[in-house]
């Protein structure tokens, strides 16, 4: 096998599925092989080229396989996919793979450490906390105005219905309490989870020299700053701004054809905790830009045209193009002179 030079990899739970080729392209190896046999398969081959569809288990091979001397390249899924012949199994995937990791313009991802997985799993945890709680206060919420108990929105509103509740009790029936009580339980417990976690993001923040400058990008704080920090491990694999905010979704989508340029709105394609991290950052600057303020005349120009959402989103497209200029030279944000 020591003449193989690319390697694709379809990656499973169980059972694997490898495609090689040697330097003229010819089909050289085509293995399945058993999850425990992955890495004693790759200790014996020489030094070479390994494909890999970017997914929750390829960062992790991807550590293992490069180890052992060899160059891992991951790829989207979606750019993969146009390599596949004819039909879907293992073993065409490891084909489309193997041919798509040599192309010139094939786009790579970053293979990430264990702890940036780990801060990742941080951000995701939370997410899913955040959500789960907001399911729960709606819930609290539409049964208490069942019962006649209304406030306004927020987390002052919640203090004050929840208040509402404890001075009514007496005059509920049993089985409702009940049912609020669980409700406003698992509320507050979710409420000091996600302080927690937030506090460990917090903690990590503080010690990463990269989530700490991007940390002085206004709209940017030590969530989004951390989240894109471990997001991106090398952004010169982002050859301009542009193409950062595009991997993002925050760049329009284009749909043309026939010499005529047609652009709806921003794609959402890429990373979409990102993106809404930066909508909401940028949602914060609109709200405090005030006339006079250095750089922000375009912003208030725009604002006079457009939505307010438009506009936020126009501001995180941009605050998105300054974090890759900051990641890319190591600077920290400098405000505009007046």
């Amino acid at each position: 096998m020591s003449d193989v030079v690319t390697v694709g990899v379809d990656l499973a739970k169980n059972v694997f599925q490898v495609h090689g080729v040697d330097g003229d392209g010819r089909v050289v190896l085509r293995r399945r092989l058993r999850r425990a046999e992955v890495l004693k398969f790759f200790g014996s081959l020489a030094p070479c080229l390994v494909g890999m569809e970017a997914c929750a288990s390829s960062h992790y091979w991807a550590r293992e396989v490069g180890r052992l001397g060899h160059e891992v390249r991951l790829m989207p899924p979606a750019y993969v996919k146009p390599y596949v012949k004819r039909g879907k199994t293992d073993a065409s995937d490891a084909e489309a793979i193997c041919e798509a990791v040599t192309r010139p313009t094939m786009r790579f991802v970053a293979v990430k450490t264990e702890e940036q997985q780990a801060v990742l799993m941080l951000h995701k945890a939370r997410e899913l906390l955040v959500r789960q709680r907001t399911m729960l206060t709606n819930a609290l919420r539409a049964h208490l105005a069942e019962l006649g108990l209304v406030a306004a929105q927020g987390p002052e509103g919640l203090n004050q219905l929840k208040a509402q509740f404890g001075s009514a009790r007496d005059r509920l029936p049993d089985h409702a309490v009940a049912a609020l009580n669980a409700l406003i339980t698992q509320a507050e417990g979710l409420a000091d989870e996600v302080d927690r976690l937030e506090r460990r993001i917090l903690d990590w923040h503080r010690t990463n020299d990269a989530s700490r400058r991007l940390a002085t990008i206004p709209g940017i704080g030590p969530i989004t700053a951390s989240a894109i920090a471990a997001n991106v491990p090398d952004p010169s694999l982002f050859r301009s701004a542009r193409q950062f905010a595009a991997w993002l979704g925050l760049t329009p989508k284009a749909h043309s054809s026939g010499g005529k340029d047609r652009q709806t709105g921003i794609s959402k394609q890429g990373d979409g905790y990102i993106r809404r991290l930066l909508v909401s950052g940028a949602s914060a600057v609109l709200r405090f830009t005030r006339q006079g303020d250095p750089g922000k005349a375009w912003l208030l120009q725009l604002k006079e045209r457009k939505r307010p959402k438009v506009v936020a989103v126009a501001q995180a497209n941009k605050t998105a193009r300054i974090a890759w200029a900051l990641l890319r030279r190591n600077e920290i944000y400098a405000a505009p002179a007046p």
